[in-house]
């Protein structure tokens, strides 16, 4: 006859963390968001990434690192690297970075410049607040003041990118643009604009309207700030 095991041997060990999990993830298909602090909603991300581990600590050690959930999203991958993170997150999190990215610029896309001008502001901010060299962006606008195009037509080094006019201006007339923004980050984090930043916005300002086009502004992205050169009289 066999002898059956003890019933506490019969159990399948689980993680301490499994029931956490499902906790947490009933919450928030209940509730919502709001009912999780910043640290379970990147619990929830990291779940995929890291199905054996228990994140918890390893959430909260992010945002104690980068402050914040878009920190942690928009931080480079050395840095998330440094904390701990091996491929497999530092993919998702750039993945899930690159889809906020997108729905970013789908939102603004053929929107009318002057009624969109705060999400303009924070897709510039998200795509560019990461970077670690200075690149140059462009925001193509057509007669109405549409967004009809978002390129980046150069990167630099982490203090200097270089502009060729007329590479900016051949490039508005290409799309039948009517008008163009200027984007370009300070890696510093310092969103002053430089000497060189002044000379070169008012020499794109000239050949823009030599040939009928308008600028209307030039941002500078640093620090999780901007400068509008509008803003402060420099065009």
């Amino acid at each position: 006859m066999t002898q059956s095991l003890p019933l506490e041997e019969e159990k399948e060990d689980k993680p301490h963390y499994h029931g956490h999990r499902q906790r947490l993830r009933e919450r928030f298909l209940e509730h919502g968001a709001e009912a999780l602090q910043d640290y379970e909603l990147l619990e929830l991300l990291l779940f995929a990434a890291l199905p054996r581990q228990d994140v918890k600590p390893l959430a909260k050690d992010l945002l104690n690192r980068f402050k914040t959930l878009k920190g942690v999203l928009q931080a480079e991958d050395k840095a998330l690297r440094d904390a701990g993170l091996s491929d497999s997150p530092v993919a998702l999190l750039r993945a899930i970075a690159a889809a906020h990215l997108r729905i970013g610029r789908a939102e603004i896309i053929d929107q009318p410049v002057l009624s969109s001008w705060q999400k303009i502001l924070d897709y510039c901010q998200a795509a560019m607040a990461h970077e670690t060299r200075e690149q140059l962006r462009i925001l193509f606008l057509n007669r109405k003041n549409r967004l009809i195009a978002d390129e980046v037509q150069q990167r630099g080094t982490i203090d200097h990118t270089p502009v060729y006019v007329r590479e900016v201006i051949r490039r508005a007339l290409e799309l039948g643009a009517g008008a163009i923004i200027l984007v370009h980050n300070h890696p510093s984090g310092d969103p002053t604009p430089s000497k060189n930043d002044i000379a070169m916005t008012r020499e794109v300002a000239l050949a823009a309207q030599t040939v009928g086009l308008t600028l209307h502004d030039h941002l500078i992205i640093g620090g999780g700030r901007h400068v509008s050169f509008k803003e402060q009289g420099l065009i």
